[in-house]
């Protein structure tokens, strides 16, 4: 029962995502919109219908407004068969797979929830969670498709870890043990980060990168699981860019955002950290 609710959560909140990440660009184009072609095509859309809570969801080619067959997750955009009603131009493939990763991840979520529900802090920091995955998703989208990790999502995360860092700790009978490991959390990702950022001047890693450690040094919280978390995140890069660079598709200077592989690495992090922890320390006793 709880998977099948989380089922359709995911979906909806995996189609808030694409709703989410569209406006946000629309909006800054249409703030910074300096060109004539520019201003005509923000004047189109208008500052009303972008906004995020009242405006209504609209086609991203020819922005008319959608009918609720059309919103309906997965299955609009596969009857459809991933093309406007309207316009008939592609609805991009990203839309069904932003809702089908969400779907996973809430799902994955509830069955490796290494906190557990039997306490209120589990269920407290669980809810939290989901909030941060579908914030994280709408993160990733945006630094893939633009190389940005837009303040208007990251700064509210960093509020939120604070706001769970204290609840953990004054609550749920954390105390100060558990605001010491999201300092630490914070001052190994964080520090280590905005270190890179400073010595390459920007050219290794972008300062949004180091925004985002925030949030995940708090999440994550301790040094071994901040160094786990930047080890994981490496990887998964590595994993991304040595096959483009032997392909031909990607050169040493080609610009890969890093934002969403630290994304993923924090969430195996939060949900398997522990364990891998376990692992690796029974690995170096081994004879």
């Amino acid at each position: 029962m709880y998977i099948i609710v989380l089922a359709a959560l995911g979906l909806a909140l995996g189609s808030f995502v694409n709703a989410l990440v569209w406006r946000l660009h629309e909006q800054e184009e249409y703030a910074h919109a300096t060109s004539r072609a520019k201003r005509s095509k923000a004047k189109q859309t208008g500052a009303k219908n972008l906004s995020i809570l009242t405006g209504r969801s609209m086609c991203t080619s020819c922005h008319h407004v959608l009918a609720a067959k059309d919103l309906v997750p997965i299955l609009s955009w596969v009857a459809l068969r991933g093309k406007c009603r309207y316009c008939h131009k592609p609805i991009s493939w990203q839309y069904p797979l932003v809702e089908l990763v969400a779907v996973l991840l809430f799902i994955a979520s509830y069955l490796w929830w290494p906190l557990g529900f039997g306490s209120g802090l589990g269920v407290f920091s669980f809810v939290l969670w989901l909030i941060f995955i579908t914030a994280f998703m709408a993160l990733a989208v945006y630094d893939l498709r633009w190389f940005l990790l837009p303040d208007r999502v990251v700064y509210p995360l960093i509020g939120l870890a604070v706001i769970e860092v204290i609840a953990g700790a004054a609550v749920f009978g954390g105390g100060w043990g558990a605001v010491m490991q999201a300092a630490w959390g914070v001052l190994f990702s964080a520090g280590l980060f905005y270190l890179l950022y400073v010595l390459s001047r920007g050219k290794w890693i972008g300062f949004g990168d180091v925004k985002l450690a925030i949030v995940l040094g708090l999440l994550v919280g301790g040094p071994l699981h901040a160094l786990l978390l930047i080890f994981v995140a490496s990887l998964f890069g590595s994993l991304v860019a040595v096959p483009m660079l032997i392909r031909g598709k990607a050169k040493a200077t080609t610009q890969v955002p890093f934002g969403p592989f630290l994304l993923a690495s924090a969430v195996v992090v939060v949900l398997f950290g522990s364990n891998i922890a376990v692992w690796y320390g029974h690995l170096l006793r081994l004879p």
